[in-house]
């Protein structure tokens, strides 16, 4: 009897065992990438440098180069892939929070104020978005819903006129600026709501209406700044 083809063979192998295979190696090249996005976060995290070299993450991931290059094309296309995912779920934790008012005024200033718990929170978060900034490195329509509420306001009258990329502008400096400061320096415990406030009187929000709205209670428990490292990064079981 004629021996089966090698290649009539693999056509006739049957699915489950190619698609138990495809899902191991899958689960493999997973692994890999969580390894390198998770060794570049602990180098941000742990030193100064914005942008840590590949000869770094490779030592730290213990990995070759040419592994490295399966995956990344470059430092810097690492981190930008991990700010993304950091920003990406940080937005989806904090989005039910500054979304749970009707009021756009409100949204503004939740954001902030949460931004700036951040660097209280969890500094090696802050540290990593405050350092290299959302605007540089953000995910695809990251802080959309920024533009959105700054456009929105506007269009209601809750904002004076302005080009909405000024809005934006007030609304991401005000976040940065406090998480920055306090990342930085011992600052007073209401720094967070004074730059919310600033921000919504520069918006063209009443000055006792934006005082009054950034001193609203804020329901942020600890769980919204959980485990937003170890998602950035991937990490699977």
């Amino acid at each position: 009897m004629t021996p089966i083809p090698k290649r009539l063979a693999a056509e006739t192998e049957p699915w489950e065992t190619r698609d138990h295979r495809q899902r191991v190696a899958a689960k493999r090249r997973q692994r890999m990438r969580s390894l390198l996005l998770n060794s570049a976060m602990r180098l941000m995290v742990e030193n100064s440098a914005a942008t840590p070299s590949i000869d770094d993450i490779i030592s730290a991931a213990r990995v070759s180069r040419g592994t490295f290059y399966k995956y990344f094309p470059s430092s810097d296309a690492i981190v930008r892939e991990l700010v993304g995912k950091i920003a990406e779920q940080w937005e989806r934790a904090a989005d039910p929070i500054v979304r749970g008012h009707d009021d756009l005024a409100e949204h503004i200033a939740r954001g902030i104020r949460l931004a700036s718990m951040l660097a209280i929170r969890q500094p090696g978060v802050a540290a990593i978005l405050g350092r290299l900034g959302w605007a540089g490195y953000q995910a695809p329509n990251m802080l959309e819903f920024v533009r959105r509420d700054v456009e929105e306001g506007i269009r209601r009258k809750r904002f004076k006129r302005m080009p909405t990329a000024l809005g934006f502008n007030i609304v991401a400096g005000a976040a940065m600026s406090a998480m920055h400061h306090m990342l930085e320096t011992e600052c007073r415990e209401d720094f967070s709501e004074l730059a919310a406030a600033v921000a919504l009187r520069a918006l063209g929000v009443d000055e006792a209406v934006a005082d009054a709205i950034s001193k609203s209670p804020l329901d942020a428990s600890e769980v919204l700044f959980d485990g937003l490292l170890a998602e950035a990064s991937g990490e699977v079981s």
